[in-house]
């Protein structure tokens, strides 16, 4: 899934951020991002169930043998 950071201001001025496919912690790295942009504090917040994910990271090895010298 695409990592997506959804803002919606309504008329009244109260702005709602949702993350989404953004697994684990890494989601409330965003908060004072979107605050310092809109130059607004969070009031309320609550974790989507991906918080409590953990996201998984595929690693590669590759190994170079060097043969006679």
């Amino acid at each position: 899934m695409k990592q997506q950071l959804q803002i919606r201001i309504y008329p009244d001025g109260r702005i709602d951020a949702r993350t989404q496919g953004i697994k684990g912690k890494k989601c409330t790295q965003y908060i004072p991002i979107v605050e310092q942009l809109l130059q607004a504090r969070v009031t309320e917040s609550s974790y989507t169930p991906e918080y409590y994910q953990s996201e998984e990271l595929q690693v590669e090895e590759q190994k170079t043998l060097q043969i006679g010298k």
